[in-house]
């Protein structure tokens, strides 16, 4: 049986943070015997904090791990990931726009896979939103091949050796790209699966700013020019 260690990225989600993890908690605890869920309040201005620490004080399979200040959603991510015990570590976000019980679907395949990565079908975003993940799945394929059916969906679940192997620098909108671009460039093995993704009903999502949005563009085009042959360590996995 796995261990999993799930990373709920959250910033200003207190409508919406509670349920999420409780019900992340919930849906582990039917899967797998050890398992812990990893809240990264990322200096939200809102009660996240709060909210996630009075649910760590009644359940320990729930942890809080906190920014000062706002670092970004690549940052976020870094910091879960590598405060990650288990060996298997599962990302999704906080704004419930996934069915977290559709972790069970991926678990099958972590006996052929490395990574389980998710594809949003159908995507339930806005149309400007669509377009921006058009372009930005083309202009990534584009530059470094393909890295998946929807690069950045939230909904991942891989070995914890492939994050301590897989060296990303990127604090922001890149983060997702980045780390599957290194993944496949170490011939980790990948399966892709289909995930529900659900209006979001509260909070307002921070991936469409233009400010986020150039960042990305700088943070890739950096990324093409310094990006390395993948170092060969025990563990990596021929495709």
């Amino acid at each position: 049986m796995i261990s999993i260690s799930a990373v709920l990225p959250a910033y200003n989600e207190e409508a919406l943070i509670a349920a999420t993890a409780t019900t992340m908690a919930d849906v582990l605890k039917g899967l797998v015997e050890d398992y812990e869920v990893i809240v990264v309040n990322d200096g939200s201005r809102d009660r996240t904090r709060e909210i996630v620490e009075g649910l760590a004080g009644q359940d320990p399979h729930i942890r809080c791990v906190n920014h000062p200040v706002n670092r970004g959603y690549g940052a976020a991510l870094k910091t879960g990931f590598s405060s990650a015990l288990k060996d298997w570590v599962f990302l999704t976000d906080g704004d419930k726009q996934f069915d977290v019980r559709e972790i069970a679907r991926f678990l099958p395949a972590t006996d052929g896979a490395d990574l389980v990565v998710g594809y949003r079908s159908p995507r339930r975003d806005p149309f400007i939103r669509l377009v921006y993940a058009r372009g930005w799945h083309l202009l990534v394929t584009l530059l470094f091949g393909y890295a998946a059916r929807d690069i950045d969906c939230a909904f991942k679940l891989f070995r914890r050796m492939v994050w301590n192997h897989v060296k990303v620098h990127s604090g922001g909108a890149t983060f997702s790209a980045e780390f599957l671009v290194k993944a496949r460039a170490c011939h980790y093995r990948f399966v892709e699966l289909p995930v529900t993704h659900l209006p979001r009903t509260a909070g307002k999502p921070t991936g469409g700013h233009p400010k986020v949005i150039l960042r990305a563009f700088r943070d890739l085009l950096w990324l093409r020019l310094h990006l390395e042959p993948c170092p060969d360590v025990p563990g990596s996995k021929a495709s």
